[in-house]
């Protein structure tokens, strides 16, 4: 019986299924790169942001079919609700260490993270591909070129050890 149910599940809800699973690859693309550069928020993280936010739209799709000729009543406030409730996310991985404020990037990572489930979610694959591939050339690009900006100006407002 619960084969059946599960077979009958996928069989009648492959569109969802696909948006789901493509929301998860395209967030743990974005963790794998979060990994390798050794932050704290990785390929779980990510995925489960991307994930959770392609669910809440789909939710939101489908209470509009069910409860639509409802007056008053806007499904477009599910899709506002993920990005505050991401905003909210991303505060909690901002740290200040210091005089530096660590995880700026975390935080925008799962911000664009959650907007790329959304796109998933309504079914736009094409933009959350390309705004995955944008995500990880920014990362990845600008690593490399702020290591050697970095080098540079190493130092120049540390006070000299005496």
């Amino acid at each position: 019986m619960y084969d059946v149910c599960m077979y009958e599940f996928f069989t009648q809800n492959s569109d969802i299924v696909l948006k789901l699973v493509v929301a998860v690859v395209l967030g743990m693309l974005i963790g794998a790169e979060r990994i390798l550069a050794h932050k704290e928020a990785g390929m779980k993280t990510h995925a489960l942001v991307s994930l959770g936010s392609a669910l809440f739209i789909i939710i939101s799709e489908m209470i509009a079919i069910k409860y639509g000729d409802l007056g008053g009543f806007d499904p477009a406030r599910i899709a506002s609700q993920v990005i505050v409730g991401i905003g909210f996310l991303g505060a909690g991985s901002i740290i200040l260490q210091g005089n530096r404020l660590l995880g700026l990037t975390t935080a925008g990572g799962l911000w664009v993270t959650a907007g790329i489930g959304m796109a998933t979610g309504f079914g736009f694959y094409g933009l959350a591909i390309f705004t995955t591939v944008v995500v990880l050339l920014v990362l990845i690009l600008m690593n490399i070129l702020e290591r050697p900006i970095r080098r540079m100006f190493d130092g120049i407002d540390k006070p000299e050890a005496k």
